[in-house]
């Protein structure tokens, strides 16, 4: 099943906008944003935005009844598998949402659901360090080009992010 692209140069949130675009009867798609300027962490905290580094967020529909460890799982499964293929460094995950490389923070993924006509949607917000990250005191970060020998393009990344989700939306929906 196909994704419909939303590109942007600047939003405050691509959370946001997907859950615009569902209001208007959107059933599915993947937002990327150049900026973010209040992109959203977990606990209502800020995920810092800076420029050259991933923002984008996917929505599509989901069985009702899909724990939310299952689609936890599948999240970081998908984002975990397109940065393993880059890098060659210890990769963990943090629960609940976060994927560490040599135990720094390069992604969150953010996830939020909403109800809409008697349907599920799914709203996952991934933010990945590819050219720089933010300094965080007591949270060590990384980003992607730390690891790799050639630079990483985050055109690139979110091609393959929206190629995997496209080819394992059927395991949402069962």
């Amino acid at each position: 099943m196909k994704l419909k692209k939303y590109l942007y140069k600047k939003v405050e949130s691509t959370n946001n906008v997907a859950l615009r675009l569902i209001k208007q009867g959107h059933q599915r798609g993947i937002i990327l944003t150049d900026q973010q300027t209040k992109g959203k962490g977990q606990r209502k905290n800020i995920w810092i935005s800076i420029k050259g580094n991933l923002f984008l967020s996917v929505f599509f529909e989901i069985n009702k009844k899909l724990p939310l460890s299952k689609i936890i799982n599948l999240n970081l499964k998908i984002i975990k598998k397109i940065i393993y293929k880059k890098i060659n460094s210890l990769i963990l995950i943090k629960k609940p949402n976060d994927i560490l490389i040599n135990k720094k923070k390069v992604c969150g993924i953010l996830q939020e659901m909403v109800f809409r006509e008697g349907r599920k949607y799914l709203i996952v917000g991934i933010g990945i360090n590819v050219s720089n990250s933010p300094k965080i005191n007591n949270y060590p970060t990384t980003f992607l080009n730390n690891y790799t020998n050639k630079k990483l393009n985050r055109f690139q990344l979110f091609k393959e992010i929206k190629f995997l989700y496209e080819k394992n939306l059927h395991l949402f929906r069962v």
